[in-house]
């Protein structure tokens, strides 16, 4: 997984967990990727309150992976339809510059000399 598309999902979950808990609904912490091999997106509930959404980001689209993390601040919430209609929205508009904001954090990241391939040590 490249260093910006890290980014992006740590910066949309505190932007997503920001936003809810602005708009009074409660906020879930993220992780990638799921436990469960072959899905998406898994929504785990503990003991204590706390809600883990944990969606696969490794070889999708971006939309993609940011939609199920939204997805999932709505599941986790368990609003009616009209309710879960419009915190998508405002979590959609929470999030919709960090792209500018990723491609911003990547020009302003040093870029590491890393040694050429002759130069690395191998194991014997």
């Amino acid at each position: 997984m490249s260093e910006r598309h890290v980014w992006r999902f740590a910066e949309a979950g505190r932007l997503l967990a920001s936003a809810a808990a602005n708009l009074g609904v409660q906020a879930p912490s993220f992780r990638t990727p799921p436990r469960v091999a072959g899905v998406d997106r898994t929504i785990r509930r503990g003991s204590g309150g706390s809600i883990l959404v944990s969606v696969r980001s490794r070889g999708r689209a971006w939309p993609a992976v940011l939609a199920d993390m939204i997805e999932g601040v709505v599941r986790a919430n368990d609003l009616q339809a009209h309710e879960a209609a419009r915190l998508r929205n405002e979590l959609w508009r929470a999030t919709e510059n960090i792209e500018a904001a990723a491609a911003e954090a990547a020009a302003e990241s040093p870029e590491l000399p890393l040694p050429a391939n002759s130069e690395v040590p191998q194991a014997a």
